[in-house]
């Protein structure tokens, strides 16, 4: 988000869902804030290798801080299934089945 190689939308999907993310958080008894902030995660995964698939520069075009940019993105990409687990876990624990 920082160096705008990425569109918008990729900004936006993933505060949307780290709003969600709060929310599921805050309202502890609700198993449909969790179950929107899981499946909110999903989705961000899959628009995520969309966005970086195509969006992601050739090598001449590739500064310090495009790199770093991009390296983030696919750092933060590969923690969300791991989000995914650990949020799935919660849901289960809040009476999901």
């Amino acid at each position: 988000c920082m160096n705008y190689l990425l569109p918008h939308s990729y900004a936006w999907g993933n505060f949307s869902v780290l709003a969600m993310g709060i929310w599921a958080i805050v309202q502890r008894d609700s198993l449909d804030a969790i179950m929107m902030f899981l499946t909110g995660l999903l989705l961000t995964v899959l628009t995520d290798i969309i966005h970086i698939s195509i969006f992601y520069p050739s090598h001449d075009y590739l500064s310090d801080a495009k790199r770093f940019s991009i390296g983030m993105a696919i750092f933060s990409l590969l923690l969300k299934p791991v989000s995914c687990y650990l949020v799935y876990r919660m849901y289960r624990e809040r009476g999901g089945e």
